[in-house]
C-alpha cells in the first residue's frame, strides 16, 4: 500500500491552512512539511496496525499482518484453515442379537422420552429393526438394554470411569 498520496494530501491540507495565516505561516508550513512526513507515515502505520489487529480478532483463527516493505506497508492475509469434512474412522459395530424381553417380564412401569435422531440414523435404525422383524421402539429398547448391560460394549482404554478419571491430552489431526 502506497502511503505517498495520503502524506501528500496532508501536506496540501497544511499548506491550505497556512495560506489563511499569511506569508509567515506559509513559510513555517513549508519548513515543517519535510520533517513531518516521517511522523505522518509512522502515525498512518500505527493506525493501520491497530485496524488490522481488530480485523485479526474478527478473523480468528485467520489473521492479517502489516509488514513494512521500504517505506510502504504490505498486508499479509492468512485465511483460517478450511474445516475438514467429518469422516467416521471407526468401523460399524454390530450389536449382538439379544432376545426381546417378553411383555410380562417388565414391571409394567413405562417412561416416555423424546428422542431426536439425525435422519440418516433414523433410516438405519428403521432398516435394522425391519431386518429383525421388530418395531423401531422395540429395537431401540433392546439396543439401549444391550448397551447398558455391557453386552457388546466397547471401551476405550484410559477413558471414562474405569480409568480412575485419567484422560488423554494432545493434538489430533
Amino acid at each position: 500500500m502506497d502511503l505517498t498520496p495520503y502524506v501528500d494530501n496532508l501536506r496540501q491540507e497544511l499548506a491550505v491552512a497556512a495560506e489563511a495565516g499569511g506569508d509567515d505561516a506559509r513559510a513555517l508550513a513549508e519548513r515543517l512539511t519535510a520533517p513531518l512526513e516521517s511522523a505522518a507515515r509512522l502515525t498512518l502505520l500505527n493506525a493501520l496496525s491497530a485496524a488490522m489487529g481488530e480485523v485479526t480478532r474478527e478473523l480468528a483463527p485467520g489473521s492479517v499482518d502489516v509488514r513494512l516493505r521500504g517505506l510502504d506497508p504490505e498486508f499479509v492475509v492468512t485465511a483460517p484453515p478450511a474445516p475438514e469434512p467429518f469422516r467416521e474412522v471407526r468401523e460399524p459395530v454390530e450389536l449382538p442379537a439379544a432376545p426381546v424381553p417378553p411383555a410380562d417380564a417388565d414391571d409394567g412401569a413405562m417412561a416416555r422420552i423424546n428422542f431426536r435422531l439425525p435422519a440418516h440414523l433414523k433410516a438405519r435404525a428403521e432398516a435394522a429393526a425391519a431386518a429383525e422383524g421388530l418395531s423401531v421402539n422395540a429395537w431401540l429398547v433392546r439396543a439401549v438394554s444391550v448397551a447398558l448391560d455391557g453386552g457388546g460394549r466397547t471401551s476405550t482404554p484410559g477413558r471414562g470411569k474405569e480409568s480412575g478419571g485419567r484422560g488423554f491430552t494432545g493434538w489430533v489431526r
